[in-house]
């Protein structure tokens, strides 16, 4: 099932091409669900506590049969690795730096199979966003750096991220888009009729 709906996508990419028509630059849209399916994580927190486990039977009181212990131990350990599947709880159990870590990662990998480091005049720019992470990152080539610091994105990131934190990521994306419009036609008019990458909201499923 897609992120957001068909009429939405739509509308994402008529935004994308109506901000086109006015500058240089080549805008890509990727939303993904999640950077990372983290199956590491909940294996590692129920390791953890299922390796705690003797400690705390050692504490609370004495158990002789050793034999029950290490059942008890490995039952503890698949249960807790279950359990800690469950997204809401998983979610919980990643640190913020580590999502975002993955997050970003995939925004750069993105970058680059998305061909935006191959455009004319360097003029690519990659608007990125992770759901499940609530992560949202706008990366752009030389020719748009040169002209734009980076530091000019951030208030357009974190109005984006209130909106994915809310569900309204298509409102945000369009939000975005228009922001970065704005200025990108204000110091990379357009010079000449061009679309080298697509327009089309790319999800990553």
């Amino acid at each position: 099932m897609a992120l957001i709906n068909q009429q939405e996508q739509s509308q994402v990419a008529e935004t994308i091409s109506n901000v086109e028509r006015l500058t240089d630059a080549e805008l890509v849209t990727v939303l993904a669900r999640q950077a990372d399916d983290y199956t590491y994580i909940p294996l590692l927190w129920a390791s953890v506590l299922a390796l705690l486990l003797p400690g705390a039977v050692n504490y609370f009181g004495q158990w002789q049969d050793i034999h029950q212990l290490i059942l008890s131990q490995w039952a503890g350990f698949i249960v807790l690795a279950v359990v800690f599947r469950i997204p809401k709880i998983q979610t919980r159990l990643i640190p913020r730096a580590v999502r975002h870590w993955r997050a970003s990662n995939l925004a750069r990998r993105q970058f680059l199979e998305q061909n935006l480091h191959h455009t004319h005049g360097e003029t690519g720019m990659l608007i990125f966003v992770s759901e499940a992470e609530r992560y949202v990152e706008i990366l752009v080539d030389r020719g748009i750096s040169a002209k734009i610091p980076d530091v000019y994105w951030e208030t357009i990131v974190s109005q984006f991220t209130a909106r994915v934190a809310k569900g309204e990521t298509a409102q945000g994306f369009i939000e975005c888009i228009k922001s970065c419009g704005e200025e990108l036609q204000r110091q990379l008019p357009a010079s000449g009729e061009k679309n080298e990458l697509p327009n089309h909201l790319i999800i990553l499923e």
